[in-house]
């Protein structure tokens, strides 16, 4: 069985995941903020929409999904019970669900709200997390409903995937985040590099995104809080009391509210 991944744009900068079988011409959209673009690519690719997988309750996350169950009255919604929408199947953290066989693993990764998974899913051997709002390439979500600590821990779990794991986020937030993480540690020669890429690819309209997890390492300063250089990074904008994973987390993530 082959399953394509491919990101349908929405606002100005969301990403809708799409899983596609190609054998049966089905979908699976995760996070549709808009109907309208979804109905779009479906149509235009032949292709029926079977489930919707919404990792969190913000509008441009949900914002289409009543639409296309109208349009489409078989999708299978699939979310939190605090995702604000009629899901038919609930999950919560330790619930799998499929897609076509294969299966994706639910993970709670509260902290941009108190009710973020992310859905683990394995194609070939390979695992494939599509995390919302909680972790971006470089970044990671405001803290909304949710709490830093639970982030953090979000963030210490999302670092246990294998190295290879693709991360999917719903955002195209590559380059701000990356000019971000140059002004703690502007030595960074993997983040310089990745900017170059990230600002030539979104120039011409094309994503930054997936990304692999060892990729992230070495990029995204909040995967990197007990490096001597990000912790010196922070100390050198702001007082801290101590140099823990979560002091200098919370920080980071203080000082990009104001970047």
């Amino acid at each position: 069985m082959s399953i394509r991944i491919h990101p349908i744009k929405a606002f100005n900068d969301n990403y809708i995941w799409t899983l596609i079988n190609e054998n049966n011409k089905q979908a699976i959209v995760i996070d549709p903020g808009q109907a309208e673009p979804v109905v779009a690519y479906l149509e235009e690719n032949n292709l029926e929409l079977t489930s919707i997988w919404t990792t969190h309750h913000h509008h441009d996350h949900i914002g289409g999904v009543a639409a296309l169950q109208e349009s489409y009255p078989m999708t299978h919604l699939v979310a939190h019970t605090e995702h604000n929408v009629d899901e038919d199947q609930t999950i919560k953290d330790g619930s799998t669900v499929s897609a076509w066989g294969c299966s994706a693993q639910v993970w709670d990764v509260s902290g941009h709200t108190a009710s973020h998974v992310a859905y683990i899913l394995d194609i070939d051997s390979r695992k494939h997390c599509f995390c919302g709002d909680t972790l971006f390439s470089a970044g990671c979500g405001r803290v909304f409903t949710g709490t830093i600590e639970q982030l953090h821990d979000s963030f210490k779990r999302l670092n246990g995937l294998p190295a290879e794991t693709l991360l999917y986020p719903a955002h195209e937030y590559t380059a701000s985040n990356l000019r971000f993480g140059l002004s703690i540690e502007p030595a960074n020669e993997a983040m310089q590099q990745a900017l170059t890429q990230a600002e030539a690819q979104t120039a011409q309209g094309m994503p930054t995104l997936p990304v692999t997890l060892e990729h992230e390492r070495m990029v995204n300063v909040f995967l990197r809080t007990q490096e001597s250089s990000v912790i010196a990074g922070v100390k050198a904008k702001v007082s801290i009391n101590d140099d823990k994973s979560l002091t200098v987390f919370a920080a980071l993530r203080e000082l990009k509210n104001n970047f």
